[in-house]
């Protein structure tokens, strides 16, 4: 993956980055590329060894076709989850961690739910506000859109997901309840 200062990346864990800087440094006497990146969210600088991209996780920001799948993954209506807390919050780290924004997705997705059916804690509360910075930085770059209309844009399709799935819910719970009245 050749990139070029001005080009923005995705940094696992972090979001929509600017590439500000490719520059030569020698350590331990070995002569490495690195690339300077500016994080967008937070203004934070990483530099990073071009070598090892890949194996961080940086690559290329999310095309049409591949955000179509990630509001897929939104609306999802059947969802598992642990229900134990600290196993709920380690898988979801971990999804974070990976840089993959179908994984973001999924605990954007995932925490929102919770959130509306039995609240949050403080830390859950912390990693759905950095998913949802995640997310939506690479929402708001793939479609040319502002802060304000990526956060509605993604509000208005996690509510389509929410809908969906407390409606197959009901009908799940209609059609166990007939099945039980029968007997």
């Amino acid at each position: 993956m050749p990139f070029k200062v001005g080009e923005t990346v995705i940094y696992p864990h972090h979001g929509a980055a600017e590439i500000i800087d490719i520059s030569d440094k020698v350590i331990r006497g070995e002569k490495r590329r690195y690339l300077t990146l500016n994080v967008t969210q937070s203004d934070m600088v990483i530099q990073v060894p071009e070598a090892s991209l890949e194996e961080v996780g940086v690559r290329d920001v999310s095309n049409e076709e591949q955000l179509q799948k990630v509001f897929d993954v939104l609306r999802a209506v059947d969802i598992e989850e642990p229900s134990n807390w600290s196993r709920r919050y380690k898988a979801n780290s971990e999804k974070l961690s990976s840089g993959d924004v179908m994984k973001v997705a999924e605990v954007v997705r995932d925490l929102t739910r919770r959130d509306r059916d039995r609240h949050l804690s403080a830390g859950e509360k912390r990693m759905l506000q950095q998913a949802r910075g995640i997310l939506g930085s690479e929402v708001a770059l793939a479609r040319e859109l502002s802060e304000e209309d990526t956060d509605a844009l993604l509000d208005e399709i996690l509510e389509e997901g929410a809908q969906a799935a407390a409606k197959a819910a009901a009908e799940k719970k209609a059609k166990k309840k007939s099945k039980t009245a029968k007997k």
